[in-house]
């Protein structure tokens, strides 16, 4: 095929032959050192990450052999048509056409031929013959690029699929132009076409590979912070309830409603446990995020505030500690809460909170919000300080302490007073397990977009 004529400018020299086997010769260096990277991959199947990247040295080694065949062709020339390189070669993989316009003739190199899988004694096709070959879909898109290029001078680059004699069907990708006569008019049309079958499909394990391997890590990731959150909540089932028989004891329950079981693991925990000077310490709360990161960080938080409450300190001042701590972390984070510290021998609740819904009271069949002090969020401030609250608690209050998202699709004044008006549900339940499963079935366990807590304390004495 006679060279194209440049529709702007005259085609630039060949380069040269020592430059060229130069560009070879990196080019093989560079082939046997990801081979060598290969090697060193897994071969059993076990790992994903092993097959991801077998899979992207493959890639890079089709690539490559490519490569190396195309510079190849430079330096030696194209073979003469018909004859050619055996089918199925790499330098079969690209080949080159021109299409007269004035003459409606069509010159194909060897490759192009074998590409197609045309016989070489056959005419070339026209541009009016050669859509037969392609697939159905790709048509027109075919047709379009053609259109493109002769009508609007506009360059081809793109692929289309062809059905080879037999059924067999190959990604072709197509670059051309047109070549204009000395009037400026389009006289022809020049392609290069390269079969990409093999590394479309090697593309493709890439990336369903790295699908994989990603379904896989989150996977993991999910079970892992499932397991480190159910290791750190109190149990999730069952009751809560302290050892201690005093008067103004409580009987407490808790609940951990998950979401779907794609969703990710979310920061929503609640906490309950005894004192060292005989006071219960209660608490609830949330941390941005999801997965392994949010699921470290509540138990970091829940330990600190274990620790600190041991030592005595108020809830007030217990929080303000824990916002310094997010806000110093490695990973800082924004959190909710509410801490209260209950004291059975006066029935006197002390509470604060951090951007939390404020704790529920349930008193003779009605309820209401507990009125304490403002909070901001724990991370925002390393220096904020919160304010403290007390209620006096009466034999038979019920206590609720809630995540926000235990009312699906409701957030803010709208969901505290859905649960309000559980009050003369929960008057008639005896246990603050009662209490929990009233909730629950009210609000559904299953089928949420995000996880919550729900933590129930009842004054039994």
């Amino acid at each position: 095929m006679p060279p194209h004529l440049s529709a702007d400018r005259p085609a630039p020299p060949p380069p040269g032959h020592d430059s060229v086997d130069a560009l070879i010769s990196q080019t093989r260096r560079l082939r046997g050192e990801v081979d060598a990277v290969r090697r060193e991959a897994p071969e059993d199947g076990t790992d994903p990450e092993g097959r991801w990247q077998r899979a992207l040295c493959d890639l890079a080694l089709h690539q490559l052999n490519d490569l190396d065949a195309h510079l190849a062709q430079l330096r030696d020339g194209p073979s003469p048509a018909p004859a050619g390189p055996p089918a199925g070669s790499l330098l079969s993989r690209v080949g080159s056409a021109e299409w007269n316009l004035l003459t409606d003739e069509a010159s194909w190199s060897g490759e192009l031929y074998q590409i197609l899988g045309r016989e070489p004694s056959s005419p070339a096709l026209t541009l009016d013959e050669l859509p037969s070959l392609v697939h159905d879909e790709d048509r027109s898109l075919l047709t379009a690029m053609v259109t493109d290029c002769l009508v609007d001078g506009k360059p081809i680059d793109g692929e289309f699929r062809i059905r080879r004699p037999g059924g067999e069907v190959r990604t072709v990708h197509m670059m051309g132009e047109p070549v204009l006569d000395a009037d400026g008019s389009t006289a022809s049309m020049w392609a290069v076409l390269r079969d990409v079958s093999e590394l479309r499909r090697s593309q493709r394990t890439v990336r369903e590979t790295g699908d994989a391997m990603q379904r896989h890590r989150a996977r993991t990731e999910h079970r892992l912070a499932a397991e480190l959150q159910e290791a750190v909540l109190p149990p999730r089932r069952g009751s809560l309830r302290l050892p201690r028989q005093d008067a103004g004891a409580l009987d407490l329950a808790a609940r951990h409603l998950p979401a779907s079981a794609n969703a990710p693991i979310g920061g929503h925990w609640y906490d309950a446990f005894d004192l060292p000077d005989g006071d219960t310490l209660l608490g609830a709360g949330e941390l941005t995020g999801h997965g392994m990161t949010v699921a470290s960080g509540m138990a970091t938080l829940i330990g600190a505030l274990r620790g600190m409450a041991m030592a005595g300190t108020a809830p007030g001042r217990l929080l303000g500690w824990l916002s310094q701590l997010l806000d110093a972390s490695d990973q800082p984070a924004l959190g909710s809460a509410v801490c209260c510290r209950y004291r059975a021998a006066t029935r006197t609740l002390s509470w604060a909170q951090a951007g939390h819904p404020a704790p529920l009271l349930f008193r003779d069949g009605t309820g209401r919000v507990l009125a304490g002090p403002e909070g901001v969020l724990l991370g925002t401030r390393s220096q904020a300080a919160y304010g403290q609250a007390e209620e006096t608690l009466r034999e038979g209050d019920l206590l609720l302490l809630h995540t926000d998202g235990l009312v699906p699709r409701h957030t803010g004044t709208e969901a505290v007073q859905r649960l309000l008006a559980l009050a003369p549900r929960l008057r008639a339940d005896r246990t603050a397990q009662d209490c929990v499963r009233a909730v629950v079935e009210e609000f559904g366990e299953s089928g949420r977009e995000d996880d919550a807590c729900v933590l129930v304390a009842r004054v039994v004495s």
